[in-house]
């Protein structure tokens, strides 16, 4: 007790001086990281408001500038805002600016200045910051913030130290009583001579025992590393996603580790082209995304051969080099006949499990022969993986739903394989997906998988719950962890997106000037309003509801007859299926019927265009057009929404956008209409037709930093890291166990 005595009252003694002199530098400290943050957010805010507020000033509308400043205001921390003109004088302010911030004379805060104000109503921070625009300067805005909050956490602050440095010194005094009485003196010096060189594996002669703890000084190393790791991959929101960083991950995550990628669309396809072989990449966010990964890590691409010329490249073994400019890495191509494509693909993919995915009322449609390709396709893409496979321990990504049956598979075989596989299409509610005959077949096959991804979380809560009501599992609500026969998998979203920057916008002119060519290749007028729907022709697009919304427009408002069109692209898909050759059908019957209704000589509502057109085209009637109207009756994420936001660098345009895709829950901004209730969405069209350039800047600013952040290579890297993090996981536990039967430790 006597030597507990003698240490703890220096310790107290201590801990009182630091505290005393801690609290009052922190205080000061805490008051200098506030200020410098309601700076960096007054020139946030500037540089928000600048673009409308000049509008604002040129038209000299003060009710309109007033009731500008009373929306900025509703910020709690924002106190007020005036706005001094060139001459010095307060020309606009809200009820709340304080009389005592003079626009001139004594106590003047210049342009660019800020300063700490004692009002009576409490300390405030006031920030002058120059508004330009229009090529010439318009004067200074005062932003006023309250610091009563600052005061508030300030006072917080030292309590929260006080009791800091009480708990501090009473964990050390228990410590320190527990350490003296319960002799653990020796204990200590263990611990030292483990983590010494000594415990890091050179044993002497006359210390025999430190060598049974070099394993458990092993593990902690490798503890400690994968720790750190995965703090620096759990740091995602620092990273700046671009294909370099999916590089990265490789190089500092998945070092030395296989990747394999198997999908049934391959990222390059061969065609003859008269008696050339020409090479075509297709326009797939997919394609974008991984094939950086296989660029960095020199992997295999397992897909269909679906090129007439595909065969002609390969060598004995089914493979070629790609790109073929600068190869860096192969695809492996998988061959069907006539008859198993029409089974596998366009059977049971796409007239069974595609309609049943999407509620788009059209009847899913299962047959037993369709059943057996599918099987027989999954497994030979399967037997590909597997003899691909150099290690026991691949990464293998599968995509989407023509492949539900290889993650088990390919799991038999390889069951330290990390297996991710994602769904790139909705996953039904468990009612209707029950109505699949082998639904059962279905989610085992899946739950081969590692890691599982969805594009929204209700997707993913659609899977669980479906997986909950069909097998017999453990599952983990919490962490969305499915257990089934002994095998876990994880169930993440993962929002897919687009490339950003985006290549074909920065080769194209101007918007401006597509919006020319827009109108001159279709006929039309130069003051002419254009709306703009790009994708495949089928039948969850919603093409018949906005072509019924056009018409309606056009009964509720028709000035906008003569005056607007809508041109409707769309590519021939899945010809061979009864329904699309349907839908081709009812599309051109609508379109030509309000054609005959409203329109005249030299001018038609309804521009229709079925054929396919190049990534270049479709982003020039992007930049082109006034609107882009994206009215799915179902979708897993729509990636036409974000190619319209990334392609309207102008910050122009409105985006009409279905509260049923996937890409809603990202872009709240675009205007969201329920594509069933053809009155709304004749609504959205002339909202969209009238809506002011400062408001369609102001949304089209805050979707385009979303597409940008939220990028395909965030998307891919996601993924990537938490199969990284799973396998650091597999890793520690196998050497865990490994360690277990060390007689070493048995001892």
């Amino acid at each position: 007790m006597r030597l507990s005595l003698r240490f703890l009252v220096p310790l107290a003694l201590v801990l009182a001086v630091l505290a005393y002199v801690a609290i009052p530098l922190v205080d000061t400290l805490t008051l200098k990281w506030f200020v410098r943050d309601l700076e960096i957010r007054s020139q946030l805010i500037s540089r928000m408001v600048e673009s409308p507020l000049v509008d604002l000033l040129a038209a000299e509308s003060k009710p309109k500038l007033l009731n500008y400043f009373h929306r900025i205001i509703q910020d709690e921390r924002l106190f007020a805002v005036g706005f001094c003109d060139r001459d010095g004088k307060l020309a606009y302010k809200t009820l709340t600016y304080p009389e005592s911030i003079p626009c001139d004379g004594t106590g003047t805060i210049k342009a660019g200045q800020t300063a700490l104000l004692q009002l009576t109503q409490g300390a405030v921070h006031v920030a002058a910051v120059g508004i330009e625009g229009d090529g010439r300067v318009w004067g200074r805005l005062m932003l006023v913030h309250d610091m009563s909050w600052v005061e508030r956490r300030s006072s917080d602050t030292k309590w929260y130290l006080f009791y800091l440095f009480a708990i501090i010194g009473s964990v050390i005094a228990l410590v320190t009583v527990l350490v003296a009485h319960l002799s653990l003196r020796g204990w200590v010096a263990g611990v030292r001579a483990m983590l010494s060189m000594k415990g890091l594996g050179v044993v002497t002669e006359d210390q025999p025992h430190d060598a049974d703890l070099n394993p458990v000084a092993a593990d902690l190393r490798a503890f400690i590393h994968d720790l750190e790791a995965d703090k620096r991959m759990r740091d995602e929101s620092q990273m700046s996603w671009t294909p370099a960083t999916l590089k990265t991950i490789l190089h500092d995550h998945l070092a030395g580790d296989e990747v394999l990628i198997v999908s049934n669309r391959e990222p390059y396809i061969h065609n003859w082209k008269e008696q050339e072989i020409d090479i075509q990449v297709p326009a797939s966010g997919v394609v974008t995304a991984l094939e950086p990964i296989m660029r960095a890590c020199s992997g295999v691409w397992i897909a269909h051969g679906s090129g007439s010329a595909d065969r002609e490249v390969v060598d004995k073994r089914g493979h070629v080099r790609v790109p073929p400019d600068n190869p860096a890495y192969e695809i492996r191509r998988i061959w069907m006949s006539p008859e198993e494509e029409d089974g596998y693909y366009y059977g049971l993919a796409n007239e069974g499990l595609w309609p049943l995915c999407h509620l788009a009322h059209v009847r899913p449609v299962f047959r037993s022969s369709d059943w057996k390709q599918y099987k027989e396709i999954n497994e030979r893409f399967a037997s590909a993986i597997i003899e691909e496979a150099k290690t026991d321990n691949p990464v293998v990504l599968v995509q989407d739903y023509h492949l539900a049956l290889v993650p088990k598979m390919v799991r038999d075989h390889l069951p330290h394989a990390t297996i991710i596989t994602f769904w790139h299409i909705p996953w039904p509610n468990p009612e209707r997906y029950a109505i699949c005959p082998w639904y059962r077949e279905i989610l085992e096959g899946l739950l081969g998988s590692s890691i599982l991804g969805f594009h929204t979380r209700f997707h993913c809560s659609n899977f669980i719950n479906t997986v909950d009501r069909s097998l017999e599992t453990r599952i983990d609500w919490d962490s969305s962890m499915i257990s089934y026969q002994g095998k876990l998998t994880a169930v993440n979203h993962y929002p897919i997106s687009i490339a950003w920057p985006n290549r074909e916008t920065a080769q194209l002119p101007s918007a401006s000037e597509c919006r020319t060519r827009v109108r001159a290749v279709n006929g039309l007028p130069h003051a002419h309003r254009v709306g703009v729907g790009v994708e495949r022709l089928d039948y969850t697009k919603g093409i018949l509801e906005r072509f019924l919304a056009v018409e309606r427009l056009l009964e509720l408002q028709p000035e906008w007859i003569g005056k607007f069109s809508f041109l409707q692209i769309a590519a021939p898909s899945r010809s061979k299926i009864d329904q699309y050759q349907l839908l081709a059908q009812q599309v051109t019957a609508l379109a030509e019927r309000i054609n005959q209704r409203f329109g005249r000589e030299g001018y038609q509502p309804i521009l229709l265009r079925i054929e396919h057109h190049e990534p270049p085209d479709v982003v020039t009637y992007y930049r082109g057009a006034d609107l882009c109207i994206v009215s799915s009756l179902h979708d897993g994420m729509n990636l036409v929404a974000k190619e319209f936001v990334a392609a309207r660098d102008d910050e122009q345009g409105v985006l009409i956008l279905s509260k049923f895709t996937g890409a809603a829950t990202e872009l709240p901004e675009a205007l969201l209409i329920n594509p069933y209730n053809i009155d709304q969405c004749a609504a959205a069209l002339h909202l969209a037709l009238t809506m002011p350039q400062t408001e369609q800047r102001a949304r089209m600013r805050s979707m385009r930093g979303i597409v940008q952040e939220f990028n395909v290579y965030r998307w891919a890297g996601r993924m990537l890291m938490d199969a990284a993090r799973m396998r650091q996981r597999a890793r520690l536990m196998r050497q865990v166990s490994a360690r277990v039967g060390d007689p070493h430790l048995c001892r």
